[in-house]
């Protein structure tokens, strides 16, 4: 199956939307500002440069994250919170 690679992008003062392949199509992920705060280093009040940073530097982490929930329970849109990250 052909898939379309969609550039993440900052959507102001919520997070950083992507998207991963589904079963059922294209699933629309967003990880929240808090969670890449919380998780991921970024500083608070940070620009959408060092959003973008700190997203792609934990986006391996945050991608297996996003595929588990998918697999687990099939969804089109997903959000993905500091929550979804915590160290049991």
């Amino acid at each position: 199956m052909d898939t379309l690679e969609v550039t993440p992008q900052v959507l102001a003062g919520r997070g950083v939307s992507f998207s991963l392949p589904g079963s059922q199509g294209m699933v629309e992920c967003v990880v929240t500002i808090r969670a890449l705060q919380d998780c991921f280093w970024l500083e608070p009040n940070a620009d959408e440069l060092r959003i973008m940073r700190a997203f792609r530097n934990g986006y391996g982490r945050i991608r297996a994250v996003a595929e588990r929930k998918v697999l687990a329970h099939p969804v089109t849109h997903l959000e993905l919170t500091h929550a979804d990250f915590a160290r049991p």
